[in-house]
């Protein structure tokens, strides 16, 4: 066989190997494996608690900003004054846009029970400061403080909740960051929904 017929053989082979590789299926996209409902929720749990603390900070923070606002009975904005239930509101909607009810005994009404060894910063604290139940109501700061609006004659100030005066008076706390419907972050829906989706397919790649 002359040296041109095998050359020519030699190409051939070659052509007809790339025919093979060109009539060959493409590549499958491999599936990328979605997370599991577990990491999906542990996820969100996770960023839930995060948004709820952020949440609890402003309050907490806006809060410590109206100390030494004076004290008026039904007053509702501190350039003319704040009573209890009043600072609780004006705190709560300038933070979360959530507009709580006006008095003390509705506010104790919303959000879950919570017993003053599990407080929270951002959560309300109640008292019967008026010979009835849920009569004073304040914003738990941590490290058993409270922010308030005590009475006539007084200003926004810090107090001690572990005071015998405030422990003899207590009522109770609500949690509502977190709890309250709307104060629910919105990316809990969402990551529920997540893992129902499809998985998205990687690309292939020749």
């Amino acid at each position: 066989m002359s040296k041109y017929r095998r050359r020519w053989k030699g190409v051939a082979a070659i052509l007809c190997g790339l025919a093979v590789l060109a009539s060959a299926p493409p590549a499958v996209a491999q599936e990328v494996p979605p997370r599991s409902l577990a990491q999906a929720a542990g996820a969100t749990v996770k960023d839930a608690a995060v948004s709820a603390w952020d949440t609890a900070r402003a309050l907490t923070s806006s809060a410590l900003e109206l100390i030494g606002v004076r004290y008026r009975w039904g007053g509702s904005q501190p350039e003319t004054g704040l009573d209890c239930s009043g600072l609780v509101q004006y705190v709560f909607q300038q933070v979360t846009g959530v507009t709580l009810p006006r008095s003390a005994k509705e506010m104790s009404k919303l959000g879950d029970r919570v017993a003053m060894t599990e407080l929270k910063p951002g959560d309300l604290v109640f008292f019967n400061t008026r010979r009835f139940a849920y009569s004073h109501v304040g914003i738990y700061l941590g490290d058993n403080r409270f922010i308030h609006a005590p009475r006539r004659g007084r200003e926004v100030e810090v107090a001690t909740i572990d005071g015998s005066y405030w422990q003899k008076r207590f009522d109770g706390a609500r949690r509502l960051v977190g709890v309250l419907p709307e104060m629910v972050p919105t990316l809990v829906s969402e990551a529920v929904a997540a893992p129902l989706e499809a998985p998205a397919l990687a690309e292939a790649h020749p």
